[in-house]
């Protein structure tokens, strides 16, 4: 997969909550820099992760407004709408910054205020 298709599939995989597949799409010795969750390395660190996302989501949705890719770099306005699992809503606006190498994401980090997320976080 290209660049263009990686982003895609970024984003389809996470709003079908295939969450185990969307883990695959990232390097082993992955790096990511999560605004709630901080600094995550290892794929299978962040797959460890994402099992606990749907107790923490009844429905979640990030959806691409503008994609930029440069290379193997890529940039995405997206806007997130969710329910948690106990019916607070999070609307936000993100960017993420994706970085790929040989074909999987290597780097990514989330740009995003985190206040609609205090039901989540807690804060």
């Amino acid at each position: 997969m290209n660049t263009r298709e990686i982003v895609d599939t970024y984003y389809r995989l996470a709003n079908s909550g295939e969450w185990d597949a969307w883990c695959d799409l990232f390097a082993v010795d992955q790096t990511m820099d999560e605004q709630l969750a901080g600094h995550v390395e290892g794929r299978e660190t962040l797959r460890e992760m994402m099992k606990g996302f749907p107790e923490m989501y009844a429905s979640f949705s990030n959806t691409p407004v503008h994609i930029v890719v440069d290379g193997e770099q890529a940039a995405v306005v997206s806007h997130i709408s969710a329910v948690t699992t106990g019916g607070d809503t999070v609307e936000a606006e993100v960017c993420n910054y994706f970085r790929i190498s040989s074909g999987l994401i290597q780097y990514m980090s989330n740009f995003h205020d985190s206040v609609p997320f205090a039901a989540v976080t807690g804060a």
